[in-house]
């Protein structure tokens, strides 16, 4: 009775195939640039007030933030208060349920706030929310 041995330079020899990888790392890549479009951010970082009574809500389409300087801000670019009732406007065109979110610094002037939301208003968006970090219960 014949043994064969298999010769270590044999054509049979099982190779490592990277294309599965290269798709799921093509997919990946996809999701991440899909969903990075769909992050809505103001361009600035406010430190908003607590509050004991703060709920957890759904994310607002269009999100202004309002800082201690007095700047207003609404898709990454500093706007004047007279421009926010046109942004608004022209944010809303493609969705004309949008929900407006005011992130107004702690430090930040109270009437600012409300002539940003009165502006809003004008604009015809009705559910306009306060942002605010959850207080200890």
């Amino acid at each position: 009775m014949r043994m064969r041995r298999h010769s270590a330079g044999s054509d049979d020899e099982a190779g490592i195939d990277l294309t599965p990888m290269l798709d799921v790392v093509f997919i990946m890549l996809i999701f991440f640039i899909v969903t990075s479009t769909f992050i809505k951010t103001t361009g600035i970082e406010v430190n908003t007030p607590t509050a004991d009574s703060s709920e957890e809500q759904p994310k607002g389409n269009i999100l202004i933030a309002v800082d201690p300087n007095g700047e207003i801000w609404i898709d990454r670019q500093q706007v004047d208060i007279r421009a926010v009732r046109a942004a608004v406007e022209r944010m809303r065109v493609d969705q004309p349920d949008s929900t407006v979110v005011v992130q107004a610094d702690e430090d930040a002037r109270s009437g600012l706030v409300i002539q940003v939301m009165d502006q809003v208003r004008m604009a015809g968006v009705q559910d306009v929310a306060l942002a605010a970090t959850a207080g200890a219960n």
